[in-house]
């Protein structure tokens, strides 16, 4: 009688090594998640606080005419087109914060982590917005300059010498502008090697 062998039984099983390298790729996700959510709340919020400086800019003087003759006169952002821009941009890269914060925060929370078609998406729409803030705070600080150093070749005089307040928030408002950016391109380079690291996988 022949004896007849039963036939192995095929059950795939996950090596140590193989779990250690999953538990590791979920964790560093869930690292870059967390910077990611930081950045964008550094994002937001120093860009309010460059809003907010802009838009207390205001400051109304007397202008002398004539020998015992003054006149009041403001200076305010709205009266140049680059200061509102500038105000429009930092609007939108607010709202833009928000958006993308919240939605990095329901992404930190799945157990997958973000998906590679929404960090790509991320990584352009950060891209833009970098653009439009670098153009926005290049259109206010071209102005900002002639305002405190004028331009001889134009006759353009400076204006800071009289409204030294105005000149003063405006200029500390285009330096605050500058971290926003910084946190775009910090975000542009993290999407960007986290994208990296799951093309590789």
């Amino acid at each position: 009688m022949a004896s007849v062998t039963p036939p192995h039984s095929t059950i795939p099983v996950k090596s140590p090594e193989s779990e250690y390298k999953g538990a590791a790729g979920t964790g560093e996700v869930k690292n870059h998640g967390l910077v990611d959510v930081a950045l964008r709340v550094m994002f937001f919020i120093t860009s309010l606080i460059g809003i907010i400086v802009m838009c207390g800019s205001k400051q109304t003087k007397l202008i002398p005419v004539a020998p015992g003759l003054a006149i009041p006169m403001s200076a305010k952002f709205s009266q140049s087109p680059a200061f509102i821009y500038f105000v429009l941009a930092l609007s939108v890269a607010c709202l833009y914060s928000v958006i993308t914060c919240v939605l990095s925060v329901l992404l930190l929370l799945k157990p997958k982590g973000s998906s590679t078609g929404l960090l790509f998406h991320f990584l352009v729409l950060d891209a833009i917005m970098l653009a439009i803030m670098a153009s926005a705070t290049g259109a206010a600080g071209a102005v900002a300059y002639i305002g405190f150093k004028g331009n001889s070749h134009t006759r353009w005089n400076e204006v800071c010498n009289v409204f030294d307040s105005f000149c003063g928030h405006i200029a500390g408002s285009v330096s605050l502008s500058l971290l926003p950016s910084v946190s775009l391109l910090l975000l542009i380079w993290l999407s960007g090697f986290v994208l990296s690291k799951k093309i590789v996988r």
